[in-house]
């Protein structure tokens, strides 16, 4: 079983193109778990505020899906296959699972924000080590961290005290 082709993109380099994307590998299997949190959050928020944050999750679901799928297919295009096993998933992640079931909107949006915290601080350090390697996989990243934050806020808003 070969998880390695003979090539990688022009002007990268094999070694690059192998170590860019395990680096990658580790953002797939984040976004996959992060739709997943979506969707399970999506399922299980409860109280006054359900609907307009059950209906909030679901484009933010689609996005991350369309995100692992970019991600996904740079991992490829760079010689490696990509992994989207959920039982490697669960072995090389270095985060715990969503510890949340039924709950409500604040508890769930309270979790929901640790987890779009670790997912960004993490894709921000791929930034940085691919940057003057890889513009085009940093140019992907870059997208991809604008949306999430975007995300976060979202979630943020919906949490956030203020005095009056």
């Amino acid at each position: 079983m070969n998880k390695t082709a003979e090539y990688t993109v022009p002007g990268l380099g094999k070694e690059n193109g192998e170590e860019i994307a395990g680096l990658l590998q580790d953002r797939l299997h984040a976004l996959n778990d992060l739709q997943l949190v979506l969707k399970h959050v999506h399922w299980n928020v409860v109280g006054p505020n359900f609907i307009g944050v059950h209906e909030m999750l679901d484009p933010q679901t689609a996005q991350v899906r369309e995100y692992a799928d970019e991600i996904a297919e740079r991992i490829a295009t760079l010689g490696t296959a990509p992994s989207g096993l959920s039982g490697e998933l669960v072995t090389e992640r270095r985060w715990k699972d969503y510890p949340l079931f039924k709950a409500n909107v604040e508890t769930h949006l309270t979790e929901l924000d640790k987890v779009y915290t670790g997912v960004i601080e993490d894709h921000r350090q791929v930034l940085g080590k691919v940057g003057d390697t890889d513009p085009i996989t940093e140019d992907l990243l870059i997208g991809q961290v604008k949306e999430l934050e975007l995300f976060q806020w979202f979630i943020r808003s919906h949490v956030e005290k203020v005095s009056a």
